[in-house]
């Protein structure tokens, strides 16, 4: 279980790059009014795949967030969603505007380079399939049905570039990240599937509060939108095939789900020491109050049947929180007001979520607003839990819950409240105080964080 100190961790920036946009309150209003961004994929030729659609994000021009944008030629997709996030974050949290002339690697002027840290769950940035493609086809001999090794090697020199190679891998968004911010503190990053940006955040909160650093950039950034990333996952058999109607493709616990949708993009959060943040008259967004972390050690891609890897999570975050999930206020409210769902739109996930969240709730399991925000931009990936904890902040901020679209048919096993299809004001009854987010990712990881309004 994840250790607690005294000092407090703030969230003082947020930025993200998404299927519906890239900024905060624009996104924001597209999910509160349902909008999908769910459409045929147009990254590459997909027409004959059994899941031809996916929740696509436009490029972004780092020459509008960078004053030098030339050391970021040729990044990957995933550096530039990254690196995207990170900058509007950084300007969100007032420590500085990198699009402006000489400051893109002004650090920040409020502590020292070596307490300012990074922590990201990225993944993979796309391959370059048409060289790796041709350089395949050159090596295959027919007649011998095996691969000519050196006529492989001879092709892949002349067609593969080293810079797209190195760019893909999944540490390269941190790297650039460092470098643009000048964070020569604690620098991590992690790949633990579907819970990656998650564990980032969690894990960075307590590099906050061992008193390692005293800012952490945060998040995460992955798009799998490529011909082998949507192959696999189709072999798994974990996408949607509603290929007829994508945008109402991703059903998160309605009866008649059928798989998730592959989204992409990025999440960054700007963490601080309270202390670091009141120095600077930073006003906090929210504060970060619990963090959970288990391993189901079960199947690579399946859940552990009973919960229980989520529930430890959400349990040790609670616990950190000095939470007691079985009470209520005096309105008979429990003390967590909403719940981000991980809400794959899975049988499995989502029917094993709602079960942990039940053993860990009980009887409050049912007076808890609960939504997945994959309905509307898909499955993020590695990038997944870092939009979510803005997601939860911005529930926090404004009251406001976004729903889970797409929900047709009650599912017997799936009983839970998961704010059906209209978004939900709940500032009548006290707004939103406390929020949970959870991540589940393939091989069993498990994460929670725990998200509360900041009060001095």
């Amino acid at each position: 279980m994840p250790t607690s100190g005294t000092i407090r961790v703030v969230i003082t920036g947020m930025g993200w790059v998404t299927p519906l946009g890239d900024t905060i309150e624009g996104v924001w209003r597209r999910l509160l009014s349902g909008d999908s961004g769910v459409v045929p994929i147009t990254h590459f030729p997909a027409s004959a795949m059994a899941t031809n659609f996916a929740a696509q994000t436009p490029d972004v021009s780092l020459a509008q967030r960078f004053a030098d944008p030339a050391p970021y030629i040729g990044v990957g997709l995933n550096t530039r969603f990254a690196l995207t996030a990170a900058a509007n974050a950084w300007k969100n949290a007032g420590l500085g505007d990198v699009s402006t002339p000489g400051a893109s690697r002004a650090g920040c002027a409020h502590t020292p380079t070596e307490r300012v840290g990074a922590y990201l769950g990225s993944g993979e940035g796309p391959p370059d399939f048409p060289a790796f493609s041709a350089t395949n086809l050159a090596g295959w001999r027919e007649e011998t049905r095996a691969v000519d090794t050196r006529a492989w090697a001879n092709a892949a020199y002349q067609n593969m570039s080293a810079r797209c190679e190195v760019e893909q891998e999944p540490n390269m968004p941190l790297s650039h990240i460092a470098q643009a911010f000048a964070a020569y503190g604690p620098t991590y990053n992690c790949l633990t599937a579907c819970a990656a940006s998650t564990q980032a955040i969690g894990e960075a909160s307590e590099i906050i509060r061992r008193d390692e650093a005293d800012v952490m950039i945060v998040g995460g950034a992955h798009t799998m939108i490529h011909p082998l990333g949507v192959t696999g996952f189709i072999r798994l058999t974990a996408l949607s095939s509603r290929a007829g109607d994508p945008a109402r493709a991703c059903r998160p616990f309605s009866l008649d789900r059928d798989g998730f949708v592959m989204g992409e993009g990025a999440g960054i959060l700007i963490l601080e020491s309270l202390e670091h943040a009141q120095a600077r008259n930073a006003q906090p967004l929210a504060e970060i109050v619990g963090f959970g972390s288990s391993a189901d050690a079960f199947r690579i891609t399946d859940i552990q049947p009973d919960g229980l890897g989520a529930k430890a999570s959400m349990a040790h975050a609670l616990q950190q929180a000095h939470i007691n999930p079985h009470t209520t206020d005096e309105s008979g409210r429990p003390p967590i007001h909403y719940i981000s769902a991980h809400g794959t739109g899975t049988k499995e996930n989502d029917s094993i979520e709602t079960t942990g969240i039940k053993a860990v709730f009980a009887d409050n399991a049912y007076k808890i607003p609960i939504s997945s925000i994959k309905s509307m931009m898909g499955h993020l990936i590695a990038a997944a839990g870092a939009v979510e904890a803005i997601t939860c902040v911005q529930t926090i901020r404004t009251g406001f819950v976004p729903p889970t679209i797409n929900y047709t048919i009650p599912d017997p096993v799936c009983d839970l409240d998961y704010v059906p299809n209209q978004a939900r004001d709940l500032n009548q009854t006290g707004g939103v105080k406390i929020a949970l987010s959870n991540s589940f990712g393939f091989g069993g990881q498990n994460n929670t964080l725990i998200i509360k309004r900041f009060e001095p």
